[in-house]
């Protein structure tokens, strides 16, 4: 199967110098900034009554207010680490706990070797929210 054109393929477009800006649901604001600022270590750069945002590397998250989260059954954010294990352990020691998967061939620690040899592990906000860490198979 061909892989499809490249950015330079396509004529310049409207977005391709915006500053993206990730979105998630969270139904209390105060819990969520525990989370995102305490376990994850993101930085608040606003807070209202209707969402907080943080800092992720110079991408907004915006953690909406919500009655009831999407449930996604798939990953909603995710974060490229160049030391999986090392992250992983951070995170744990703060409170957070990686996701098992029965169908997915994970190792002792809950990471999985994708097809491509990059490492990735999974792990949920509060909400169920499931987020990742990928770390780039070597070389890559």
């Amino acid at each position: 199967m061909p892989l499809p054109p490249t950015a330079a393929h396509y004529p310049r477009r409207m977005l391709d110098d915006a500053q993206t800006v990730a979105f998630v649901g969270a139904t209390d604001l105060d819990r969520a900034h525990e989370f995102y600022a305490g376990a994850l270590g993101l930085p608040l750069i606003e807070r209202s009554e209707l969402a907080n945002v943080y800092d992720a590397g110079g991408t907004p998250i915006r953690v909406t207010r919500v009655e009831e989260p999407a449930a996604a059954g798939h990953t909603v954010l995710g974060w490229v680490v160049s030391d999986i294990g090392g992250a992983m352990a951070a995170l744990t020691a703060k409170g957070v706990t990686f996701e098992r998967y029965p169908d997915i061939a994970q190792d002792e620690d809950g990471v999985w070797t994708a097809p491509g040899g990059s490492l990735v592990a999974w792990f949920s906000d509060p909400d169920g929210n499931t987020l990742s860490l990928q770390e780039p198979a070597a070389g890559a």
